[in-house]
């Protein structure tokens, strides 16, 4: 019997390439790999090709290139990576090209990796926090949000609600670092709120999960996680791990605003929004249900001691 194709959209990146690895890994799920990226022929590229993936050019920027990656496939994971331009415009434009693109290819199921629209929670330029690009209050978030409908409109769809990766801590250098006595300090305009995170890498053995399960997801909305823990907590984990003391920092979302780097008054906002609706964010996440969906799931405890050496310290 044939396997049915699944889609890979980002499938060289964090969300898509946890989903790539999983579907090579069990071909005893009928499911086979076509992975989507912008370049074939680059190393990650060939990797996959040599691990038994069908390895095709798309870029999301470009609609037809975008259907003809789906055309045949049973099922495609949807993702967009605001990081790489950090315009939700375009994030959009993406979106729809690839709820668009299933359609036209009539993918019988769709994974759409996606984020809360805050604006639904309070209205930009409120007061609450600034309004970010004219009519934004977490862009990252809010673009996606909006993109739902795109999906929902058009296709048989699972919405997968994501959260903090922390892998952040290694590759965008939000783990601790010294302070001036050299203890090293964890800071996170968070309060004493939980923060809802995963291993970015569970993130894609999730929708493993949703695509093994199928016809009973379409239609359903999940929010996926690994742990919840306090910024008190993640140090005392982060600790144990690095075997160092490490304290935490409940720092200023204005003052994680004002850091400078790209992306900086987004992650403020978005952390000031986990802290304020920490009730009703955690509430749209089930660390069970990931768990079932992905028995390999690690809170942060356990994906701190396995990447307690690349977590950056200086």
């Amino acid at each position: 019997m044939s396997r049915k194709i699944i889609t890979v959209f980002g499938a060289t990146g964090a969300q898509g390439g946890g989903l790539a690895r999983a579907i090579l890994a069990h071909p005893d799920a009928g499911f086979s790999l076509r992975a989507v990226t912008r370049k074939p022929d680059g190393e990650a590229g060939r990797k996959l090709a040599a691990a038994g993936a069908e390895v095709v050019a798309a870029d999301m920027d470009d609609a037809a290139s975008v259907e003809r990656a789906m055309t045949g496939a049973h099922a495609a994971f949807c993702v967009t990576n605001f990081w790489e331009h950090f315009s939700p415009d375009r994030e959009l434009a993406q979106a729809l090209a690839m709820a668009e693109g299933a359609k036209r290819a009539g993918v019988a199921h769709v994974v759409w990796s996606t984020l809360e629209d805050t604006r639904r929670a309070f209205a930009p330029g409120s007061g609450r926090m600034p309004m970010l690009m004219g009519k934004y209050n977490v862009p990252h978030f809010d673009a996606k949000g909006e993109a739902d409908t795109f999906f929902t409109e058009r296709v048989p769809v699972t919405l997968m609600a994501t959260s903090f990766y922390w892998d952040n801590l290694v590759h965008f250098g939000m783990g601790p670092k010294p302070g001036p006595d050299g203890t090293l300090t964890f800071a996170l305009p968070m309060g004493k709120a939980r923060l809802p995170g995963i291993a970015a890498e569970d993130i894609g053995r999730c929708a493993f999960g949703i695509f093994r399960e199928g016809p009973p997801w379409v239609g359903r909305t999940v929010g996926i996680a690994g742990g919840m823990p306090t910024g008190t907590e993640m140090a005392a984990s982060l600790a144990r791990a690095l075997g160092k003391p490490v304290k935490y920092y409940a720092m200023p979302a204005a003052d994680y605003r004002a850091l400078g780097f790209p992306g900086a008054e987004d992650l403020g906002n978005m952390f000031q929004f986990y802290d304020e609706f920490e009730a009703e964010f955690c509430a749209a996440r089930s660390i069970e249900v990931s768990r079932q969906l992905n028995p390999q799931l690690l809170d942060f405890d356990a994906w701190c001691r396995a990447n307690a050496a690349r977590i950056p310290t200086s």
